[in-house]
This record gives C-alpha cells, structure tokens and sequence, in this order.
C-alpha cells in the first residue's frame, strides 16, 4: 500500500483555494495541517506531505498563495527566490488567518480524519502555525525554523495548545536571541525548543544547498514523538 494524492477544494466560499491532500496507506488517520515555505506547494512541500503520510498522517497542504499565484511552485535561488520573497511580502495578512482556519476545518471534516489536527510549518510556514495556534481549533503545532514568531511573541498568551519548535544553529534570519525570547515566551506553557548546533536555515530541504541530514532526521524524529499524542 501506499499515500494516495490529489489536490482538492478546500472552501466553496473561496472558488480556487486548493490544498495538496496526502492520505495515509491505511486510509485513516489524525490530521496534520503543512504549512509550506515561501516558494509555494513545491515539489519538496509535497514530498514532505507524502512523507508525513506515510506516518499515519491526514496530510492537507493549503495553497497559501493561491490568491496571488494558484499552485506556484518555485525553486530556491536567483528569479524564483526573488518571486517568492515578493509573493510573501505581498500576502494579506487579515485574509491568511481565516484561509487558514478554513483549511483546518475542512482537514477536520475529512472522512479520513480521526478529528485531532496539529498544524506543522517551515520557515514562512512555522510563523504562520505560531498565529493558527494562537487562533484556537489544534490540539498541536509545530514550527521548524519559523521566521518573524519572535516579532509575534504577543500571541503568546493565547497559544494554548502544545508547541515544539526546531530551529538551526546557524541561521542568519533568526538570531539565538531571537530563539530565546521564543523560549522565555513559551516558559510555562506545554513547549520544546529544540537547536540544531551547526545547521543552517531550512536544514529540512534535501533540494536546498543548506540541506542538514542529521538534523533533518533527529528533528522528524522528535516531532513524531511530539505529534504521537493525537494517534
């Protein structure tokens, strides 16, 4: 057996708002929200939604440009960078909550799903589980490497839900500073910081130059373990 894929319509009330659905082999399972990076629903973002198929995972993976750029799918240097720095820098933030929280809904209304839902984000994708956590409606979330969370620390009080967060050690655009007033905002919540000494930003991409297996493997891991509540 294995992952069946489509993409699929998320909301009847936003005509062409798609998602990258991956079911699990055994056709069941809890549902996990991805929430990609700036370079769109690409091939590795459905990679990595097949990937955490296979792990027993309702997979749905919104099309968070889909207003701009529906089903754009960008590599990580020179042109296509560019594109995706200015599609991100572009995105409505008043309409991305409430896309997101129909996604979420209609992850949780699927027949495969068991009806528990985490939400899991790299990079533009780990801020915007940070903001979908703090809107209500997960039992989890979990932020790799998630770029501006700590220019968002007021949601803070309102992040309820379990959170684990994976960051490089060697990461330009988010500081140890940074990394550690996450930390000192979480203090008392239900919250792991994991650091990934000597890795670099997006150390989870196996097509970007900064590609970090070792880290890659112990941070899946640990999210697994992390997630392993919902089943």
């Amino acid at each position: 057996m294995s992952t069946r894929t489509d993409w699929i319509d998320i909301d009847p009330a936003r005509p062409g708002f798609q998602g990258y659905l991956a079911l699990p082999p055994a056709g069941r399972g809890p549902g996990l929200l991805l929430l990609q990076e700036i370079f769109g629903v690409n091939a590795h973002i459905r990679a990595v939604a097949e990937q955490y198929a296979l792990d027993g995972f309702v997979v749905l993976a919104p099309d968070v440009f889909w207003r701009q750029a529906p089903r754009v799918d960008l590599g990580y240097v020179g042109a296509d960078r560019e594109r995706a720095l200015a599609l991100m820098q572009a995105l409505p933030p008043a309409e991305t909550g409430p896309d997101l929280a129909a996604a979420l809904a209609a992850l949780k209304a699927r027949p495969e799903c068991t009806g528990r839902s985490a939400a899991l984000g790299y990079c533009m994708g780990g801020r915007l589980a940070w903001a979908l956590a703090a809107q209500g409606g997960l039992d989890a979330a979990v932020a790799w490497y998630g770029g501006g969370i700590h220019h968002q620390l007021a949601l803070a009080p309102s992040v309820n839900c379990p959170m684990q967060f994976h960051y490089a050690g060697e990461d330009p655009h988010i500081p140890p500073e940074a990394v550690e007033a996450v930390r000192a905002a979480m203090a008392g919540k239900p919250a792991e910081v994991f650091v990934y000494e000597g890795a670099q930003h997006g150390f989870n991409c196996w097509a970007r130059a900064s590609h970090g297996p070792a880290a890659a493997a112990l941070a899946h891991g640990r999210t697994l373990q992390f997630l392993s509540a919902l089943f």
